[in-house]
Formats: C-alpha cells, sequence, structure tokens
C-alpha cells in the first residue's frame, strides 16, 4: 500500500470523507423524521360536520403492506377518530373516491383484485347496504345520481388495438349500462399515450355537476371536460394534452360558478403539486378560453383532491405528505388530518358529496397563496426539487432536472420503507451510487493485482485436487 501514489490516496480520502457525511445525514434525517402515524395536526377552526377520509393504501401483485394501510377513517369536529374501515373482501384491497349520501350512508368505491367494488355503507352498523361489481380492476370514481344510476369513470386496462376506456351509466335497477361515451370516438388515436396503451386516458373522475352534464378529469391527457349526456358533445375543455402550464395529470376536479354564473374549475393539479381554480373568461357566455383566477403551492406532495367548503376555505389532500388539511384563501392551515397511507379523498359530511363553496372570485381572493401554518410532514428541509432547481439555476437543463426531481419526489414514497425519509433515502441512494463507482474504479486500478491473486488462489485449489 506504501507504494500508492499520494494522488490515490487523497481520491480516496475525499471519497470515504463524502460517504461519512452522507451516512450521517441520513442518520440525522432519519432520527429526526415523524413517520406518518394517524394523528391530527393543526386544529384553528372546528368543522361543521365530521369529515371522511379515504387511503389507497400499497399493493401490488397481491400483496398489501400493514404499515401502509388502506382504510376509511372518519375524524369528528374535535379531531379524534371516531371510526377506521379497512374493508372486508381480502388483503389486497384499496380505497378510492368516497361520497356522503343524502341519508347519512356512504358511497364507497373500493378495488379488490381483478374487479372494483362499489357499495352503500353504513357507518353506524359498518355494514354494506347494497353492493355491485365491475370487471375493470381499477376504477377511481363512482358516482350515485337519479336514484339507482351509478355513474362510472371507466378506466379499463385492455391490450387490445383500441382503448375501451369510457364514462358510463349503470341503472341497479335493470342491472344494465343504460349510457355509455367511449374517448375512442372523441380523442386522437395519437393522445396521451395512444389509443393502443394499456393505460390510455387514466379517466379518474366524473360527476354530474347540473342535469345531464357530467365534469370528467381525463389524467393522462392532462384535462378536464365537460359532456353532455343526451348529444355526446365536449361542451367545456380545460387543458391541452402536455401543455403542464396548465394542469399535469390532474385529480378530482370540482365545477363551481361565481354569483354572476361565470364556470369556473377547482382542481388538484397533481403532478404541479398545486391546487388551481380556473375560470372561464368573458363570463358565462365566455369565448372559451380559461384564466387561472387562483394558485395554491407550497409544501404540497401529490395533491388529488381540493373541495370547496361554505365558509370559502378549500379542503385539500394532500397524498405523499398522507394527510388533509383546510386552507384559507391565503394558504393558511387552519385544520389538520394526517390520514396514511396515500390518502386520496376528504368529504365534509354535512356539506355533501360536493360541497360547491364559493369561488375566489367571489372572495375577492383571486391571486397566488403560497401554504403556511401546518406542521411540516417529515423533516424541516426544503423538498427535493427546490434543491435540485436551486442547484441547477439557470442551466440549459434546469427545467428537466427539476421535473425529473418531482417525479422522484412522488415516486420515492412507493419505495423506500416508511420509517425512512425521503431525503434520507435519496442521499443514501447517492451514497451507493458512490461507493459502487468507487469500487468499480479500485477493480480497474487493481486489476493486475486482483489478477493474480486470483490465479494463485486457483492454482492452490488445482493443486489439491491433482
Amino acid at each position: 500500500m506504501a507504494g500508492l501514489p499520494p494522488r490515490r490516496w487523497l481520491v480516496r480520502g475525499v471519497l470515504s470523507a463524502v460517504l461519512v457525511v452522507l451516512v450521517a445525514f441520513s442518520g440525522v434525517a432519519t432520527l429526526t423524521y415523524d413517520e406518518p402515524t394517524l394523528r391530527a395536526g393543526v386544529t384553528n377552526v372546528t368543522p361543521g360536520s365530521e369529515t371522511v377520509i379515504s387511503s389507497q393504501g400499497w399493493h401490488t401483485q397481491g400483496i398489501s403492506l400493514s404499515n401502509r394501510p388502506a382504510q376509511l377513517v372518519s375524524v369528528d369536529r374535535s379531531g379524534a377518530v371516531s371510526w377506521i374501515y379497512n374493508g372486508t373482501e381480502n388483503t389486497t384491497n384499496w380505497f378510492y373516491d368516497v361520497d356522503p349520501l343524502p341519508n347519512g350512508n356512504l358511497l364507497v368505491v373500493n378495488p379488490v383484485e381483478e374487479e372494483t367494488v362499489v357499495y352503500e355503507f353504513d357507518p353506524e352498523t359498518k355494514e354494506r347496504v347494497w353492493t355491485e361489481r365491475f370487471d375493470s380492476p381499477d376504477i377511481h370514481d363512482i358516482d350515485q345520481i337519479n336514484g339507482d344510476e351509478l355513474l362510472v369513470a371507466g378506466i379499463n386496462y385492455d391490450t387490445g388495438e383500441t382503448s375501451n376506456d369510457s364514462v358510463f351509466v349503470y341503472n341497479r335497477t335493470t342491472e344494465n349500462v343504460t349510457w355509455r361515451w367511449r374517448f375512442a370516438n372523441h380523442y386522437p388515436d395519437g393522445a396521451g399515450p395512444g389509443v393502443d396503451a394499456k393505460d390510455w386516458t387514466h379517466v379518474n373522475d366524473v360527476d354530474e355537476f347540473d342535469d345531464g352534464e357530467f365534469l370528467v378529469s381525463v389524467r393522462n391527457m392532462d384535462q378536464v371536460i365537460a359532456v353532455n349526456r343526451s348529444t355526446k358533445r365536449i361542451e367545456m375543455r380545460l387543458g391541452e394534452d402536455d401543455d403542464h402550464s396548465v394542469l399535469y395529470e390532474q385529480h378530482n376536479p370540482t365545477y363551481l360558478e361565481s354569483a354572476n354564473g361565470t364556470p369556473t374549475i377547482l382542481v388538484a393539479d397533481s403532478e404541479n403539486d398545486r391546487i388551481v381554480e380556473y375560470e372561464r373568461a368573458g363570463g358565462p357566455a365566455g369565448n372559451g378560453t380559461w384564466e387561472r383566477t387562483w394558485t395554491l403551492s407550497g409544501n404540497l406532495n401529490w395533491p388529488r383532491d381540493a373541495d370547496r367548503l361554505a365558509n370559502g376555505n378549500t379542503l385539500v389532500v394532500d397524498s405523499m405528505n398522507n394527510r388533509v388539511i383546510e386552507v384559507t384563501p391565503s394558504g393558511q392551515v387552519v385544520w389538520e388530518m394526517h390520514a396514511p397511507w396515500a390518502t386520496y379523498d376528504a368529504e365534509r359530511v354535512a356539506q355533501g358529496d360536493e360541497a360547491g363553496g364559493p369561488t375566489m372570485t367571489d372572495q375577492n381572493a383571486t391571486g397566488n397563496a403560497t401554504l403556511h401554518g401546518g406542521s411540516h410532514p417529515g423533516n424541516d428541509l426544503p423538498s427535493v426539487p427546490a434543491v435540485v432547481g436551486g442547484v441547477a439555476g439557470v442551466t440549459p437543463v434546469s427545467g428537466e432536472l427539476t421535473e425529473l426531481a418531482t417525479r422522484w419526489k412522488h415516486v420515492a414514497p412507493w419505495l423506500k420503507p416508511v420509517w425512512l425519509p425521503t431525503w434520507a433515502f435519496s442521499v443514501l441512494g447517492v451514497g451507493l451510487l458512490v461507493a459502487l463507482v468507487w469500487a468499480l474504479g479500485e477493480g480497474v486500478y487493481q486489476r493486475r493485482r486482483i489478477r493474480r491473486r486470483v490465479g494463485r488462489s486457483v492454482g492452490r485449489v488445482r493443486d489439491r485436487l491433482s
């Protein structure tokens, strides 16, 4: 070892120091990390009713993890958990949409392996009043309309030449599909990932916002559209395929109207980590263009639901931060509930399926708001995209690097242990990469010595066997 050149030792010293710093940082970050648990956060206001929350959980290939539960949770006005329901189908169920019904029960969308189960759930008895099943395995949203009809966002993971994704109405009395709107009849084959893709549209939400008018979230096309049941025409369209400045793989849009009748859409702009509100320019008889009137951004991680409450605040599901927050128009968190894992939907029960509170225009609260006042999930550290964007600065690749870092922020929670913060997981990954590069470099530098030692070892083995 004494014959090694000093430069080699310097490189080794630097690499050793880098690894020590990375491991130490990960250890400190992990020790100061608050693992997601079911608990109340900020409670500066008292809601007018209980809040029901659905969590997607973690599941794949028939396996679910108990520390990443799929569940329904009801939180009373004081912030205490009043009940928890985790389904009864098998160990591989998960939850998406949950809607309060006029009779006090809940409509629950509960996919299981190979099919989607939807049922009316009685919170008092924890029993199902009725149950329907659809052979699509990952339907995200089903609404009850006109008493006995189910309005279904028909995501269909098929492998044919043409996707069968659709929105359809199922009549529970006649047990038949009475209306269907196929995306392939209204979108070009090349839209999104292409009509022959297994997951073409990823339609994830549908609501009836007026008699015979359906609001549809077409996630993979970055669009929210309004479809007329009678004519099957697209009457409004917010967003454009791959125009991520407007929407980027959004969830759970809500139709609102200002006092003068101006169409307004509030939506969780998921991949952009923000909540946005758009109104149709020109009032109710506008020319079809949209203007963003409100943006909520800050410490959000893949938000997937936003409802405008009657008091003018917004109920937000901050999915990968595993929480639900009530936010004022200025961005202040006034109510917070942590509800792991991968929180999906939340409703204030007394306000019904779509609360439909006042628009930001009617509140004179348009503009940009930054989230503040709530607990900081995990560590008090800036997000990975914020750091990457700051380091990249105004370099030509800053946009691409920031987008990649944002994707990583959304994906990492699905890969890492729940007790390990994303920063620690990321830094340990960098440390592993450094160690592998170091080992590869050592192997190349010491290749002759390695070859000689391997040759001697092989020779000894041969001598013993001969």
